[in-house]
């Protein structure tokens, strides 16, 4: 089944931010792209890999499966040295909200010097067929855990990660700056390959 036969395209995510982001870069493909909030009765997946990439690969698979669709899937997450990679897998787990995340990450980094602040966001994408094939990308950003958030654009640990080659936090890029640089942008344009010259035999 080739991708010019597949009406769908299923973001497989409740995240609304996420969504935008995706959607924004899958724009001008040929699906019409729709997210969880359009299959309400869809069961959550529960996150138990221990990899991005066994998570993505997961959510995809079974919402595939479960509505028929072509499915998106992605797993992400924010890797501190200091803390030995956490939060990780754990990254949208780590605290009830955003802002207690981004709390409870500075307080634990609290006294890490400056240069012992690296960090890294990564991005797993897996794109899936009902019948359970799939592919896998993935991509990263690097940058330093700021001492304070900074910026209103994005989400997630957006406003605590300081990118110094472009001297800003990511959450005070543009969204086309983000999408041009960030471990999920980089990510969706080598899935937006991935779906282009799609050729699963039949």
């Amino acid at each position: 089944m080739g991708y010019q036969t597949l009406r769908k395209l299923l973001i497989a995510t409740r995240n609304h931010g996420k969504a935008r982001e995706i959607a924004t870069v899958l724009a001008d493909l040929p699906f019409q792209l729709v997210t969880l909030a359009d299959y309400p009765d869809a069961p959550e997946v529960e996150e138990t890999g221990a990899t991005f990439v066994e998570n993505a690969i997961a959510k995809a698979c079974a919402y595939a499966a479960c509505t028929g669709e072509l499915t998106l899937a992605d797993d992400s997450g924010l890797e501190v040295d200091a803390l030995d990679g956490a939060p990780g897998v754990f990254s949208s787990r780590f605290a009830p909200t955003d802002p207690e995340r981004i709390a409870k990450l500075l307080d634990l980094m609290r006294d890490v010097p400056d240069e012992l602040r690296t960090a890294r966001f990564r991005c797993a994408i897996a794109i899936a067929l009902p019948d359970g094939r799939v592919q896998v990308c993935e991509d990263s950003l690097e940058g330093l855990i700021a001492r304070e958030p900074k910026g209103t654009n994005g989400f997630g640990y957006d406003p605590i990660m300081y990118l110094p080659d472009l001297g800003k936090h990511v959450a005070e890029l543009e969204p086309e700056e983000k999408n041009a640089i960030s471990h999920r942008g980089k990510a969706l344009i080598k899935a937006k390959q991935l779906l282009i010259a799609l050729s699963f035999p039949p």
